[in-house]
C-alpha cells in the first residue's frame, strides 16, 4: 500500500468513492483527516458551485484530497481551471474517454490525474496518453457500472499494468480482507465509496442511512436500459419506486429523440440530471422511496453509523490480520 500512499500524499491508500451530494466537503475532509484519501463529487455541478466546495473543504483539512469530474459534462475545462485555481493535487476523471485536450490541460496545471479504465486496452490507451493512475471498478459498486465484476477486471488489467502505474481497485468492497487480496495480486490501494455512507460525518439524510443499514447486498440491483437506440449506463441502487419512474423517463426522452426534439448529446445530459435530481431527493430529502438510493453490493456490510476513522481502522486491522495469517 505504500506505493499508493506515496502517489495520493496520504497513510491508508484509501480512495473516497465520489457519490453525488455525499462526498462533500464534509465527509471529504473526515476522510483525509483520519488518512484516507476525499475526493469531491463534482457531478452536475456549475464551475461555481465547485469553487465554493473546494475552498470549504480546504477550510477543513490541510490534508490532500482530489476532486472527480465527469468527462461529458459540457463546462468540463471550466471545472479544469477550478481545480487549477485551487491548485488540487489529484484529478479525478470518470465516464468514459476525455475530450481532447482535458489530460493536458489537467496536467499542465500540475495536478496528478486518475482516470477510470473498464478494460485492458482502455487503461493501456490512458497510460500513453498521460494518465498518472488508473481506477478499475466492478459492476459491483453503487452508481454508474459496467458490465464486468472487480474480482475478473482485477484478474484482467492488474497483472498487465500494476508495475508500470497505481491501479486503484473499486466495487464490492466492504471488508479489509479482500483490500489485502487485491493488494497482493498488485494494487496500490482502492476506492471505497458505500462504506462511506453511513460515517458520521455524512450529510446524508438519516433515512438514507438508515436504508442503507437495513438493506443487504440482494437489494442493491442495476437499472434496466429500455430502448436499445438511448444508450443508458446502467446504475445500481435499493429496489425502490424509482426503479418504475426511471423506465417511464426512458421512454419520455427515446420519444423526443423519435420527434427530433433532442440531440443523442443532450439526451443523454437529460439522463445525468435526472439521476442527479433523483439521488438528491433521497440523500438530502431522505425520499428513499421516489428517490434514488444508489448502493453498491456491499450494502450488506454496512451496519450501523459510525465515525470514518473507526471505519478506516476496522478496515486496516482486517487486512493486516489476513496477511499476518497468511504470511
Amino acid at each position: 500500500m505504500k506505493r499508493g500512499c506515496d502517489f495520493l500524499g496520504c497513510e491508508v491508500a484509501v480512495m473516497g468513492g465520489a457519490m453525488s451530494w455525499v462526498s462533500e466537503r464534509n465527509l471529504v475532509s473526515a476522510i483525509s483527516n483520519a488518512g484516507g484519501f476525499g475526493v469531491i463529487a463534482c457531478g452536475a455541478m456549475t464551475p461555481e458551485l465547485l469553487d465554493t466546495e473546494i475552498a470549504e473543504t480546504r477550510a477543513r483539512t490541510d490534508r490532500p484530497f482530489g476532486v472527480n469530474l465527469i468527462t461529458m459534462h459540457p463546462q468540463l475545462f471550466d471545472l479544469i481551471n477550478i481545480c487549477a485555481k485551487h491548485n488540487v493535487s489529484h484529478v479525478v476523471l470518470a465516464g468514459g474517454l476525455p475530450p481532447g485536450g482535458a489530460i493536458e490541460r489537467i496536467k499542465g496545471h500540475g495536478a496528478k490525474l486518475i482516470a477510470f479504465a473498464p478494460a485492458l486496452s482502455l487503461a493501456k490507451k490512458l497510460m500513453r496518453s498521460g494518465v498518472d493512475a488508473i481506477v478499475i471498478e466492478g459492476m459491483e459498486a453503487g452508481g454508474h457500472i459496467g458490465p464486468v465484476s472487480t474480482s475478473v477486471l482485477a484478474q484482467e488489467i492488474l497483472p498487465h499494468i500494476c508495475n508500470d502505474i497505481p491501479v486503484f481497485v473499486a466495487g464490492g468492497i466492504g471488508r479489509g480482507e479482500a483490500i489485502a487480496g487485491y493488494l497482493e495480486m498488485g494494487a496500490a490501494g482502492v476506492q471505497l465509496g458505500t462504506r462511506f455512507v453511513c460515517a458520521t460525518e455524512c450529510i446524508a439524510h438519516p433515512n438514507f442511512k438508515r436504508a442503507f443499514i437495513r438493506a443487504s447486498a440482494r437489494d442493491a440491483v442495476p437499472s434496466v436500459q429500455i430502448d436499445p437506440r438511448l444508450p443508458v449506463i446502467p446504475v445500481r441502487a435499493l429496489k425502490n419506486k424509482e426503479t418504475e419512474r426511471f423506465a417511464a423517463k426512458q421512454r419520455e426522452i427515446a420519444a423526443q429523440l423519435d420527434g427530433k426534439e433532442l440531440e443523442m448529446a443532450e439526451a443523454q445530459l437529460q439522463i445525468e440530471h435526472y439521476w442527479a435530481g433523483a439521488l438528491r431527493r433521497a440523500v438530502i430529502d431522505g425520499d428513499v422511496e421516489t428517490g434514488s438510493v444508489m448502493a453498491g453490493q456491499s450494502v450488506g456490510m454496512v451496519t450501523k453509523e459510525e465515525p470514518v476513522v473507526d471505519i478506516l481502522h476496522t478496515l486496516m486491522e482486517e487486512a493486516a490480520s489476513a496477511l499476518e495469517a497468511r504470511a
